[in-house]
């Protein structure tokens, strides 16, 4: 008999597993009651078993009334509360509280593990779970003492599908609304196959999203081959072994209430992400091995869930024992962040076998009352962990403490920077940069000797040189220490598992061109690079240099973010800048500008204190007072309409996550993990986020890939394209004759119109068969390289460049179709997905982008702190003021004209003249408001120009070539040519 391939062979191979050797059993379809949605054999014989007298007063026996009415009584409840808040603590009903599962026991309770060991665990095959149409079957269904926790639907790659099919059939072939499958009904569904295990929630029909549940495979996605078996057994063999499920469903799943994006409450379902879950049952079992002092580093991407990791580990470390004995008598958590502070008690209420109290430790003497209060979990500040670290040092040292860092949110403002100094003892900082909390807190743990009753456990998405030697795990190679944290989630595993999204994609610097003219008699001698910092700051502050980047912000994002329906119309955009002055700025060319061109987007500022502003006017402005609204509102209010900014000097730069942050401009110098944490707060998934942009004028793309090295492992692709480049490829793919033009105009009438599917079927293929019939296959080789490789970067280009081209994007829509259809090149690999149909729904809602990042494979090393002490003072490069000018404007893109006399009286005489002359711009500049006359004008402008095409081919090289420029000259000839026009209307109308 040969090997089942088969999906059947995947369902026999878990189902076999978990009856025969996993100690389940085997439930039965006629079992199951679809009114319900339980197997009501299995309830009634652990009722029966465990609750005798309970069984007779329900008549759970025979059918009748108070059969029924239990029965709806525990549906009702499983409706309101979800069936893990069920099972753990049972229902009370008439006279009766009747216990639906027992929890593990301690290793020493007899009694507890006999009634642990009373609990069903059942799994039954092709359940028919639906009550309209009865012969719907899904693959496997797990229960516990006949209450569903589990639903899977297995695919076989052997037989050409794949996970993508068994999420597709939840999504398209499972009816949410069906009992079985609605919110709280079961724990978690799976989607399962023999390479990939992926999870979801909250069925919602096409809109249920299902997250990866892998191990990762060389700190990217996926799972390891496994050699003794199937790469995804783990899922069976180990989740859900009947003491690791048990430990699931007691201490991690749950529902938890939140705000949506208009504030209003709503329900999710918890359960953890594999690495989650991998992570915190590591350091338990670790804790009792290496007893108290030791110190673990978790090394977390942002988006890893290391709010959830932290709460689940916190409530669970309080009972963890060695020998009989609490290995902990308390957990300390320090944070910044009071949503974790909230997180903590929400996690901990809802798991009833835990007794501990939590305390958030505000003022110095709270820790000193929590541990006499017997409070277990104590939440404080950085600001207050000095004090902490005294109190336990100096009064508690027969007592022993858990002390969890989360270090990564760091403060949303200077406040808590300078109060954190004032704490510590001054010391010179290594460099310029601004401290994070982690160097805060290496300098509090430099400072104290590591406390020998406590052990730490440090989570970071980037850990630094001093992080990785004070809680790292030392390791030989040869004859060196190295350090490396005890677990890692990589940004890498994160961006390819869909957990982020990759913030590098899309990342476009915007090079500035200034010209400065040096205005003072004589030469003077100047401090070279002093003065070079100075002109920089003169020019990026300057109101008029404030005011154009402000318009080209908020032109982009009408265009290119809202007017491409990134994020279905929902996405916000973060403007960071590098000072409160700065931040206010904006705030007021925002407000200007949005008022001028009537948008209906409004600004939020975000800053620390009260700052004098203007500067030394005396009048001190705050975010209330701008914003007028409260800063505590501020997260808030960035979620609703009419606002869209959020301008922000440092607040909301490192530990802000909000999922509608889709694009970032960038007007302030970034490095190191400054720019790694800045850049991040777009990486936040949403169902809806396909991708983020960062539009930067202050950094260069060689400087943010360096920032991204050591902690990203990626490889930034996006560099400049030319634009010309997808002129050369449609003009290579039109000549291929494989498709017509009124093909594209055919095909994207009848997609945009919502045709039916065969209506564009039969266009497609009159092109395949052509591809196929008159291109040999170098040149179909050649032809689909051209067709992807204008996909990719259209892609790009269009979410950037400053003009539209409606060919090319109907050129990108047709050619998304037809690729999916070309025959693949015999030496093509097939088993890569090139040839995968394309989601025509997810296409309705905006064309995506396809640019791919190449990630290294080999972990990056950093350089240990520097020992090395000493060195001078810089001494000043002198320099003549020509000079420095000169230096300053080669390095910032000046453009030096080759007769800049001419090109001058060109601008300032012959243009304005020209554009004048124009009957169509003087009619509007007469009978039309301001917006028609500059339309008019833009178009007179062309014409102009256009004229100077062979005789000053200079000039109009930098007007079509370099948008700023165009800007640039357009504003200046509109300001001269209407200006001096209006004045004349006055004169006449006088």
């Amino acid at each position: 008999m040969t090997t089942d391939t088969s999906e059947k062979g995947l369902e026999d191979l878990i189902f076999n597993y978990l009856t025969q050797q996993a100690g389940y059993e085997a439930g039965n379809n006629q079992d199951f009651d679809r009114e319900h949605a339980f197997d009501l054999a299995k309830l009634s014989a652990f009722i029966r078993n465990t609750q005798p007298k309970v069984y007779e007063d329900l008549g759970l026996l025979e059918e009748g009334p108070r059969k029924t009415q239990f029965l709806n009584r525990l549906q009702g409840e499983i409706a309101k509360r979800g069936v893990v808040d069920v099972l753990r603590n049972g229902i009370k009903h008439q006279s009766h509280s009747i216990d639906l599962y027992y929890v593990t026991p301690t290793e020493s309770n007899v009694k507890a593990n006999e009634l642990y060991g009373a609990n069903i665990f059942s799994v039954t095959r092709q359940l028919r779970y639906s009550r309209a149409e009865t012969m719907l079957s899904l693959d496997l269904a797990l229960f516990i003492n006949g209450l569903p926790v589990m639903t899977f639907e297995l695919k076989n790659k052997l037989t050409k599908q794949t996970v993508s099919d068994a999420v597709q059939q939840y999504c398209k072939d499972r009816d949410p609304r069906e009992l079985l499958f609605q919110f709280g009904r079961c724990a978690v569904h799976f989607a399962v196959d023999d390479h990939e295990v992926r999870m979801c929630t909250h069925l919602k029909g096409k809109a249920s999203w299902f997250l990866p549940f892998n191990k990762g495979y060389n700190a990217g996605a996926g799972n390891p081959p496994n050699p003794d078996g199937i790469a995804t057994d783990y899922l069976w063999k180990e989740i859900l072994a009947k003491t690791s499920l048990s430990n699931i469903l007691e201490n991690y799943a749950q529902i938890i209430e939140e705000k949506d994006d208009r504030g209003r409450k709503k329900q999710k379902q918890l359960f953890p992400r594999y690495h989650q879950l991998d992570v915190v049952r590591k350091l338990l079992s670790d804790g009792p091995q290496s007893g108290v002092g030791k110190r673990y580093l978790i090394q977390h991407s942002a988006g890893s869930g290391k709010s959830n990791s932290i709460a689940w580990l916190a409530h669970q470390l309080i009972e963890l024992t060695q020998g009989g004995q609490a290995l902990f008598d308390s957990v300390v958590v320090v944070t910044d962040r009071r949503v974790l502070d909230k997180q903590i008690r929400d996690t901990i209420k809802h798991f009833a076998q835990v007794s501990a109290t939590v305390g958030h430790a505000e003022r110095s003497g709270d820790l000193r009352q929590f541990l006499k209060g017997g409070k277990k979990i104590i939440i404080t500040t950085v600001q207050k962990f000095p004090f902490i670290l005294k109190e336990i040092g100096d009064d508690h040292r027969k007592s022993h403490f858990a002390i969890i860092i989360d270090e990564a949110h760091s403060s949303q403002g200077g406040r808590t920077a300078a109060k954190m100094n004032m704490a510590l003892s001054k010391t010179d900082s290594e460099s310029d940069e601004e401290e994070t909390v982690e160097d805060q807190i290496n300098k509090i743990m430099e400072s104290k000797k590591m406390l020998s009753n406590a052990s730490y456990f440090a989570f970071t998405a980037t850990p630094k040189n001093k992080t990785l030697e004070i809680f790292g795990e030392p390791f030989k190679e040869g004859d060196i220490t190295k350090f490396r944290p005890f677990h890692s989630y990589t940004m890498k595993q994160a961006i390819e598992e869909g957990f982020i999204l990759d913030v590098l994609k899309n990342y476009t610097p915007v090079e500035s061109y200034y010209l400065l003219a040096k205005k003072l008699e004589g030469d003077p001698l100047y401090d070279s690079k002093r003065v070079q910092k100075k002109l920089r700051k003169y020019v990026e502050s300057h109101s008029h240099a404030i005011r154009e980047k402000a318009e080209i912000m908020i032109d982009h994002f009408h265009e290119q973010v809202i007017g491409q329906r990134k994020m279905n119309g929902q996405a916000r955009a973060m403007v960071a800048t590098g000072t409160i002055e700065r931040a206010i700025q904006y705030y007021f060319a925002f407000k200007d500008y949005l008022k001028e061109i009537k948008s209906p987007y409004q600004p939020i500022v975000a800053f620390s204190g009260e700052p004098e502003y203007p500067p030394q006017s005396g009048s001190k402005v705050s975010e209330a007072t701008l914003n007028q609204f409260p800063s505590k509102d501020i997260t808030d209010k960035i979620q609703e309409d009419p606002y869209r900014f959020l301008i922000v000097a440092e607040k909301f730069q490192t530990g802000y996550d909000e999922p509608l942050l889709h694009t970032m401009y960038v007007d302030k110098k970034l490095s190191g993990i400054k720019a790694v944490q800045t850049l991040s707060r777009l990486n936040r998934a949403h169902p809806s986020k396909y991708d983020t942009f960062v539009l930067d004028f202050s950094n260069d793309s060689d400087t943010i890939k360096e920032s991204f090295a050591d902690f990203y492992r990626t490889t930034l692709l996006s560099e400049e394209t030319d634009p010309n480049k997808l002129h050369d490829l449609q003009g290579d793919l039109d000549r291929a004759q494989v498709y017509s033009i009124e093909q594209i105009e055919d095909l994207v009438t009848k997609y945009i119109s919502g045709a039916d599917r065969d209506k564009l079927d039969p266009i497609l293929d009159q092109c395949v068969a052509i591809y196929q019939s008159d291109l040999d296959e170098d040149n179909q080789v050649d032809f689909k390289s051209k067709a992807k490789a204008f996909v990719r970067t259209y892609g790009f280009l269009s979410s950037i460049l400053p003009y539209s081209n409606t060919s090319w994007e109907k050129l990108a829509i047709f050619l998304n179709f037809l690729l999916p259809k070309l025959p693949a090149p015999k030496e093509e690999d097939l088993s890569r997905g090139i040839l995968d149909a394309i989601d025509m729904d997810s296409y309705r809602v905006e064309v995506k982008s396809a640019l791919k990042i190449t990630l290294p494979d080999e972990n990056a090393e950093i350089e240990p702190v520097p020992t090395r002490a000493g060195g001078r003072k810089a001494e000043p490069e002198i320099d003549h003021l020509s000079n420095i000018l000169k230096t300053f404007n080669d390095l910032f893109g000046s453009i030096e004209w080759k007769d800049g006399d001419k090109i001058r009286k060109i601008i300032a005489e012959e243009l304005p003249a020209k554009v004048s002359a124009n009957l169509k711009y003087q009619n509007a500049i007469k009978n039309s408001d301001m917006q028609n006359a500059r339309i008019e004008h833009d178009q007179a402008l062309q014409h102009a120009m256009g004229d100077l095409l062979y005789d000053h081919t200079e000039l109009f090289k930098q007007f079509s070539d370099n948008p700023y420029f165009k800007k640039w000259l357009s504003d200046t000839i509109f300001g001269a040519t209407y200006n001096e026009k209006g004045k004349q209307n006055e004169k006449r109308a006088l």
